[in-house]
């Protein structure tokens, strides 16, 4: 199963809207990413991430609750950083 999951934008590398990158946070797990297909994204901003690639942007709410689908899958069991509340979505 392909599986896009949010992330915030932290920093942005690059102007090019065809080369732009960025790191996001994925609950405190930090991870770069391409910005090609999300143009729009600005820092701060949640992006929805499939394979390494930011597919859209999102709004926080629509983040924090597919966050907390994932969290009641067990897709993110041994993944989140302890001590990471506050960095990107929340750990629990």
């Amino acid at each position: 199963m392909c599986l896009a999951v949010p992330g915030k934008v932290i920093e942005i590398f690059g102007d090019d809207p065809l080369l732009r990158t960025a790191r996001v946070s994925f609950a405190g797990v930090i991870k770069k990413v391409s910005l090609t297909c999300a143009p729009e994204a600005n820092l701060g901003d949640y992006v929805l991430v499939h394979v390494g690639v930011a597919i859209s942007v999102v709004d926080q709410k629509e983040a924090e609750q597919t966050y907390e689908y994932l969290r009641q899958m067990g897709e993110l069991d041994g993944l989140e950083p302890a001590g990471t509340e506050g960095e990107g979505l929340a750990a629990p």
